[in-house]
C-alpha cells in the first residue's frame, strides 16, 4: 500500500470551515497470529506472527490513513510493543500528541484463525498500561480542539481505567460528537458487566457502532430492530450494527437503513469494524457533519457514509491482520 497520506482539506463540502480533528481514545494490543507449530519432535514450538492491533488503535489508523485528522489518546509502554505502536501510529500519520509515556508493559493478544477468516484471542492484559487512565491524564490528551470523540471497547470496560474514560464522554459530549464502540471481549471482561454500563454509554453517545457478535452478547436474541430501539431509548441517537458479508444496519432516531457489503475474497476479518467505523466516521468529518449531535445528517448522508465504511471493510478483509488501506487505494 502506498505511504502517501493527502492533507486534509480546509473547508468541507458543505462549505462550512473543516471541523477540528477527531480523537480516537483506547487500547493498542499487540496481535500475535500462530502461524503454525514447529517441526522438530524433540523440541516442541509454535509460530507466531506478532502484528500491531487493538480496536481504538485500529480505528485511529484507518482514519489518518484516509486523510482525516487524527489524534490518538493512548498509554503507550516502552516496551517493544509499545515501541511497534508509536512506529506503526506514526507512520500512518496518527497525532501521537495526546498519548501518555506508561511505565506498565503492553498488551498482547494471541490470535488463532477460523477457516471463516474470523479469529479467536487469547489475552495477556492483566495490570498492562492500556487500562491505568486517571483523571489528570485524561484531561490533557482530550484538550480540544476535537470535533468528536470515539471510544469504547476494552478501555471503556476495565478497570481501573474505564470509570475515568465515562466519565470523561460526559465532558467532552458538551464540545464534540461522540462515538461508542463496545467491542465485546467476555474473556476480559463480563458481557453482563458491558450490559449494564450500556445505558450510560448510550446517554454519552451520538453514534454506537456494534457488531452482530457484541448483539449476540448483550441482547441475546434480539435482532438489530429490537436493539436499536433499546440503545434509541437510552439515549443514542445513531445506532450501527455491522453484519460481516450482509452488510450494516442503521437506524437514526428510528429510521432503518441497510446497506450490503461488497463481496471480496476475505484472507480474514481481523479490524473489519474498527475499519468501517473509520470509513463513516471520515465521511461524515469530510461532509462537516461532527462537531455536535449530528444535527445536520440526513438519511441520503447517512447512507454515503454507510456504502463508504462497508468499502474501507471491505478492503482491509482482503489482507492479513488489520492494515487498513490508504486514501489512493479506494
Amino acid at each position: 500500500m502506498t505511504a502517501n497520506r493527502p492533507a486534509p482539506s480546509a473547508a468541507s463540502p458543505s462549505g462550512r470551515p473543516a471541523p477540528a480533528p477527531v480523537a480516537v481514545l483506547g487500547e493498542c494490543v499487540a496481535d500475535a497470529f500462530v502461524t503454525g507449530s514447529g517441526t522438530d519432535p524433540g523440541r516442541p514450538s509454535l509460530g507466531l506472527e506478532v502484528l500491531p492491533g487493538g480496536s481504538p488503535a485500529n480505528t485511529a489508523v484507518a482514519l489518518a490513513r484516509l486523510g482525516t485528522p487524527t489524534r490518538f489518546l493512548g498509554r503507550l509502554s516502552d516496551d517493544v510493543f509499545g515501541r511497534l505502536f508509536r512506529d506503526h501510529l506514526t507512520r500512518s500519520g496518527v497525532d501521537l500528541g495526546g498519548t501518555v509515556a506508561a511505565p506498565e508493559a503492553g498488551t498482547l493478544a494471541v490470535a488463532e484463525l477460523d477457516e471463516t477468516g474470523r479469529a479467536a484471542y487469547a489475552f495477556h492484559a492483566e495490570g498492562t498500561a492500556d487500562w491505568q487512565w486517571t483523571a489528570s491524564e485524561l484531561a490533557t490528551a482530550a484538550a480540544p480542539p476535537v470535533s468528536c470523540l470515539h471510544t469504547g471497547s476494552l478501555a471503556l470496560a476495565k478497570a481501573p481505567g474505564g470509570p475515568a474514560v465515562e466519565e470523561l464522554l460526559a465532558e467532552v459530549r458538551e464540545r464534540a460528537t461522540v462515538s461508542v464502540d463496545p467491542n465485546v471481549r467476555p474473556l476480559l471482561v463480563d458481557p453482563a458487566e458491558v450490559r449494564a454500563r450500556m445505558p450510560h454509554w448510550c446517554a454519552a453517545a451520538d453514534i454506537l457502532r456494534l457488531s452482530d457478535d457484541d448483539l449476540a452478547l448483550l441482547h441475546p436474541g434480539a435482532g438489530p430492530e429490537r436493539a436499536a430501539d433499546l440503545f434509541h431509548a437510552d439515549g443514542a441517537r445513531l445506532v450501527l450494527v455491522t453484519l460481516g458479508a450482509g452488510g450494516v444496519f442503521a437506524s437514526l432516531d428510528g429510521k432503518r437503513l441497510r446497506v450490503a457489503a461488497p463481496a471480496v475474497d476475505v484472507v480474514d476479518s481481523v479490524g473489519a469494524g474498527d475499519s468501517f467505523t473509520a470509513g463513516f466516521l471520515h465521511a461524515l468529518h469530510g461532509a462537516g457533519l461532527l462537531g455536535g449531535r449530528l444535527e445536520h445528517l440526513d438519511t441520503e448522508q447517512l447512507e454515503t457514509a454507510l456504502h463508504f465504511g462497508t468499502r474501507v471493510a471491505a478492503a482491509v478483509c482482503t489482507v492479513r491482520g488489520a492494515n487498513p488501506p490508504w486514501a489512493d487505494d479506494l
